[in-house]
């Protein structure tokens, strides 16, 4: 299944989960009365209904969930069908798929006391002009994701919006098939994250007023490892400078406040074509894992990641790092766009194309911290993996999707 192209896995999609011909229609409006009857519509559903969300705010007291294949879920727009999680009791999804060929569109999701709308396992998935929003701005007490597919195989996500998550507005783990595009993070720790997930898409996108812009990473001990085949093109991720508010052990709590994409124990990551400005840390970093695991599984390091042509503007010149005073200093007031660690397995590690600046710390072993740095300019030679757009990406029937 791992070396499946996308044309083989959008026929296997497309055979299992066959959409059957719509079922019925079922509106839902907002009132009195809205939580039970829209959890009653998303039980009693069958393949192929769609449930529509009339305009207006839907006032819910406890999250929702959807376990039907095959049925869409519609509101009047995002910022006109509210599910409003305001008064949430317990401390669930506002919503939960677990089902196949599920579409979610054009409706909002406010102030769940979880996660905003979690799928797990839910493979051919799409979410489509879709918000999630915590009203009180960045807060520990938020939820962590706010679009979380995991575990699934085939996930599009396009046109959503989502501010204020404590770990990461728009989070895609464990999971293989992916395209996030032109869509808005803002204002989460993370805005965009693609964690030990395969044949990943991010384009498009605009990342900013997070503590991170987009990051891509492997972390040990977890159902689906190997992580990579991921390309990074196109986006806007600017302005990246939120105080990191990720409540104490997460594993995001370690992300520095200016990071716009981070890169960590991942293999074969394409950053390309993207726009980044004013993330005053650094524009890209690459790092290794550091932290203990006893996972014979992983692979702590970053291979095959090539950063091509980029936009660089100013960034760099307040980096939440050790000694930053000293940086600045023996860098004249910012430092440079790229910045890597040093540490690679064999010879695999960073690349990048010419004239692409940068500077490596020169570690010679993981966990070795800043004491056993020697910082130098980025020397690293010119990029040999190869990458092929028709690996990546959701499959092209979930595309179909969006114009139905």
């Amino acid at each position: 299944m791992q070396n499946l192209n996308a044309a083989c896995l959008s026929a296997l999609i497309m055979g299992v989960f066959a959409q059957p011909a719509a079922a019925g229609v079922i509106e839902i409006a907002a009132g009195e009365g809205a939580q039970e009857r829209l959890q009653e519509a998303l039980i009693m559903a069958q393949p192929g209904d769609e449930i529509v969300l009339g305009a207006g705010r839907f006032e819910l007291s406890d999250g929702l969930s959807l376990d039907v294949d095959s049925v869409t879920v519609r509101g009047a727009g995002m910022d006109a069908s509210i599910l409003d999680f305001t008064s949430q009791q317990g401390a669930g999804e506002g919503l939960l798929v677990t089902s196949d060929f599920v579409t979610l569109r054009d409706f909002a999701l406010e102030n769940p006391k979880g996660d905003g709308v979690k799928s797990k396992g839910a493979d051919a998935i799409v979410y489509h002009r879709i918000r999630v929003t915590w009203t009180n701005g960045p807060a520990a007490t938020n939820g962590a994701y706010g679009i979380y597919p995991v575990e699934s195989t085939g996930i599009l996500i396009d046109g959503s919006k989502v501010s204020g998550a404590s770990d990461a507005g728009i989070y895609v783990g464990q999971s293989r098939a992916i395209t996030v595009r032109n869509s808005i993070a803002e204002a989460n720790v993370a805005g965009i994250e693609i964690e030990n997930s395969r044949d990943a898409l991010v384009e498009g996108n605009i990342a900013t007023r997070n503590t991170g812009g987009i990051l891509v990473f492997d972390l040990p001990n977890l159902p689906v490892m190997g992580g990579g085949n991921v390309i990074l093109r196109n986006n806007l991720v600017v302005a990246n400078d939120e105080p990191n508010f990720a409540p104490p052990g997460n594993i995001v709590a370690g992300v520095r406040r200016g990071t716009g994409i981070l890169v960590m124990a991942n293999d074969g990551v394409l950053v390309e074509g993207n726009i980044l400005k004013d993330n005053p840390t650094a524009h890209v970093m690459v790092v290794a894992y550091t932290q203990q695991y006893d996972d014979t599984r992983y692979n702590p390091y970053a291979r095959n990641v090539v950063v091509g042509p980029n936009s660089f503007g100013r960034g760099g010149d307040d980096p939440q790092l050790d000694g930053a005073a000293q940086l600045l200093a023996a860098f004249g007031g910012a430092l440079p766009p790229v910045l890597w660690d040093g540490l690679a397995q064999g010879a695999t590690g960073l690349t990048a194309v010419s004239g692409v600046a940068g500077w490596s710390l020169n570690l010679t072993a993981v966990g070795q911290g800043l004491a056993g740095a020697q910082p130098g300019p980025l020397t690293v030679p010119a990029p040999t993996f190869a990458f092929d757009d028709a690996t990546v990406g959701a499959p092209a029937e979930l595309e179909a999707r969006l114009t139905r």
